[in-house]
């Protein structure tokens, strides 16, 4: 669905970086060519100002210049690479298992965030197959509807990803909203099977990118959300024992960056790196991979 979306998207783009391209050689005599060179422009342009536009709003006092900036640069690589040459181009979702899948090693579901699907993952996926991890990558959809509503779908890749490997645990790792649809579903179904819980930028603590938000889900993780707040309430100290938070003081989507713990969680921050770019940068990769635990019979 996502992906269908993300492609009507970019061809709107195109076509209309290519009219405007053919209008400047109809009223000022510009190159034909301007309207190839302007269709792929444009996107890259929709990215840059969507990137710089959030960033701007959700700096934080006092953050250096240089951190600000190199985020801004990451996150609109990151961009780029995900919603203009990955996202767009994937029907399914993967089940990776690795003839080389290693029995110590404990497998693993990957959940994305909002308006995001599996491909988020690919970096993660190549790190974790490397190390003889069996992976599932899900989508959630529909795209807008109760977070709560995720939480079947993480309890079919749980279940999946047992039966194939035998394994008694898995170790759920969470992009953004996906952070918050694991712990969706530890309510649900219980933490029985979880051996751990990483989450990447997700707002703990609800989010204040954008308070006029109609979707369910965005709703729900507004700052300081009723939702968010029943979520926690719910939630055990043995529960939120399973967790480990990674976030960036520079994130661009979750804000204030700071914020978005939880009580009792251990905490690292990845300075100078944008929401997105916490899937691809190499230190919240290698973060991801120190912290698996080892596979218990």
């Amino acid at each position: 669905m996502l992906a269908h979306l993300l492609r009507f998207l970019l061809a709107v783009q195109v076509l209309v970086g290519k009219a405007l391209g053919y209008l400047l050689h109809r009223w000022v005599h510009a190159p034909l060519w301007g309207m190839v060179a302007w269709a792929l422009v444009l996107p890259l342009a929709a990215t840059l100002a969507l990137t710089l536009e959030s960033a701007r709003r959700s700096r934080a006092p006092g953050t250096p210049m240089a951190l600000w900036w190199a985020a801004v640069g990451g996150e609109f690589r990151a961009g780029v690479r995900i919603f203009l040459l990955r996202q767009p181009w994937t029907n399914g979702t993967p089940v990776v298992l690795p003839a080389t899948a290693s029995p110590q090693r404990l497998p693993v579901v990957l959940v994305h965030g909002y308006l995001c699907n599996h491909r988020i993952w690919d970096d993660v996926t190549t790190d974790l197959r490397a190390q003889g991890h069996t992976v599932l990558a899900v989508n959630l959809e529909p795209l807008f509807t109760s977070i709560d509503d995720y939480a079947p779908i993480i309890e079919t890749a749980v279940g999946a990803l047992l039966q194939a490997t035998d394994a008694k645990q898995v170790v759920l790792v969470g992009h953004s909203m996906g952070g918050l649809a694991i712990r969706a579903w530890m309510r649900t179904f219980g933490t029985a099977r979880v051996a751990r819980v990483l989450t990447l930028g997700t707002p703990h603590a609800g989010t204040q990118v954008e308070p006029r938000t109609r979707t369910p889900n965005g709703r729900q993780m507004l700052w300081r959300s009723a939702w968010l707040a029943e979520l926690l309430a719910t939630e055990t100290p043995a529960t939120r024992g399973l967790v480990h938070i990674a976030l960036t003081p520079q994130d661009n989507i979750v804000f204030p960056q700071r914020a978005q713990v939880l009580p009792g969680v251990p905490v690292t921050e990845f300075p100078g790196i944008g929401h997105l770019q916490m899937c691809l940068d190499a230190k919240v990769r290698a973060w991801v991979l120190h912290n698996m635990p080892e596979h218990t019979p």
